[in-house]
């Protein structure tokens, strides 16, 4: 059988390999029933639904005949690059590197460094947007975790907060 389109092939192998994994770590959890649900219930269920979705996509781009293959093309560095060093970056400045001597940042620093340094991976960069997309990232991740859900977490650097 010939592959009619290299992106749609791969990016369901990706969500199948990816589906798959989290399912089969779910169960390492109690899964429990529908009703009683334990903590590896709805990664399994994301899991087999993310494979799933991986398989159509696969047949598909086994089925569908595309004009020129659909093929793969260069990789993006640049946006790899940016968008694994902005998580990372994110997780340092939350929770510190206390072995380094690294202080936690806390959230709303955290907030405002992934998403700057994540929008370096674009080709246009306007701080003024990236100021305002920060805000409401900020803003809405304190309402929705400090705020709403009472999760108890370092939100400001220990020099302002005390």
């Amino acid at each position: 059988m010939r592959i009619k389109s290299q992106k749609d092939f791969f990016a369901g192998l990706l969500f199948m390999a990816v589906g798959l994994a989290f399912a089969w770590g779910a169960t390492r959890y109690t899964v429990g029933t529908g009703a009683r649900m334990g903590p590896g219930y709805f990664p399994l269920v994301l899991g087999i639904l993310l494979a799933v979705l991986g398989a159509i996509v696969v047949f598909k781009a086994l089925v569908v005949e595309t004009p020129d293959g659909d093929p793969i093309g260069k990789w993006a560095w640049r946006p790899l690059f940016f968008i694994i060093a902005a998580n990372l970056l994110f997780g340092i400045l939350l929770g510190g590197i206390p072995s380094l001597g690294v202080p936690a940042m806390g959230l709303i620093v955290a907030i405002y460094a992934l998403t700057f340094v994540a929008a370096l991976a674009g080709s246009e960069f306007n701080w003024k947007e990236v100021l305002v997309v920060a805000t409401i990232l900020a803003v809405g991740s304190w309402v929705a975790f400090v705020w709403g859900l009472n999760l108890q977490f370092q939100v400001w650097p220990s020099f302002i907060a005390g």
